[in-house]
């Protein structure tokens, strides 16, 4: 049985086994949008490599989880994940994991988790779960545990209970891709989130789009008309520096993520790389309410 599928395997179809991140980055390359390449290890891997007492031992205490008690929720997170870290990953997925590593051939990829709850317009998994940049082959197969278990973090154990999901049965894909070193990263949404007019709002700032991502920078922002793309406004910070995205660019990847948002139907909520004069596509999803 392979527990890993590339990421040109998978489709928009596939939530239930690569998650809502991994499926949609499959969609993203069959319509030829630029995706860093990359493969998925299925959620049917995580639920392998959980023994029977401890998805007993989990679901015992996912029983109890009370959102009104964050000191126990804190407590049985921290056992949950415990328990996930210690076990041993097999032999026969440990080596089916670094032989698709290996085909990559790079030095460094992003690890990124990809819940099966498929992100929706009302609730969105983004931030909800980990992502491990800059992993190596070493640190490889702990950063996939490390993604599974994030799982059952207390963020993410209180995000299922006000979505009332915590008796729904919700797995943990792996997404492995290039690692994009970029120069400039950010976001955009291809509906104004406050008016609803026919903007798209685009983000950046300089370096790793995680910076912005956690809010510990403050990026660029720039607002574009849809379709005309002219430029209604730009605001750079901190105001004494320089543009991140020249015109040029911000026009480029504007019509890009019109193009993301014309197959999807609806408005997208985009996260972006941009390295060695090249936009990458790291994952989008609808704007959420």
């Amino acid at each position: 049985m392979s527990f890993i599928k590339t990421l040109k395997e998978i489709s928009k179809g596939d939530v239930n086994i690569a998650g809502g991140k991994g499926a949609h980055l499959g969609e993203l390359i069959k319509i030829n949008i630029p995706v860093p390449p990359g493969f998925v290890i299925l959620s049917s891997a995580f639920e392998t490599f959980l023994e029977k007492d401890t998805i007993v031992e989990i679901e015992e205490k996912m029983k109890k989880a009370d959102i009104n008690d964050i000191k126990s929720l804190d407590s049985d997170s921290e056992n949950i994940r415990n328990l996930i870290l210690k076990n041993k990953v097999s032999e026969e997925l440990e080596k089916e994991i670094l032989d698709a590593f290996g085909k990559l051939n790079v030095k460094y990829v992003a690890v990124r988790s990809s819940a099966t709850a498929e992100d929706s317009r009302i609730a969105s998994w983004a931030g909800e779960l980990e992502t491990y940049l800059n992993t190596n082959k070493e640190t490889l197969i702990e950063n996939v545990k490390k993604c599974w278990a994030s799982l059952f973090t207390t963020r993410a154990l209180i995000y299922r209970i006000k979505k009332g999901l915590l008796d729904k049965k919700i797995s943990v894909a792996v997404v492995i891709q290039k690692m994009v070193n970029s120069e400039i990263a950010g976001v955009c949404f291809t509906s104004h989130p406050v008016t609803k007019k026919d903007q798209i709002i685009i983000e950046a700032c300089s370096g790793l789009g995680d910076a912005l991502v956690s809010g510990r920078v403050t990026p660029d922002s720039y607002v574009v008309e849809k379709y005309s793309l002219k430029i209604l406004d730009i605001k750079v910070n901190p105001p004494n520096e320089k543009q991140k995205l020249s015109e040029r660019q911000i026009r480029e990847i504007a019509n890009l993520c019109i193009n993301i948002e014309d197959h999807y139907k609806e408005p997208q909520d985009i996260e972006w790389a941009f390295e060695k004069d090249k936009f990458y596509i790291v994952q989008t999803r609808p704007i959420t309410v």
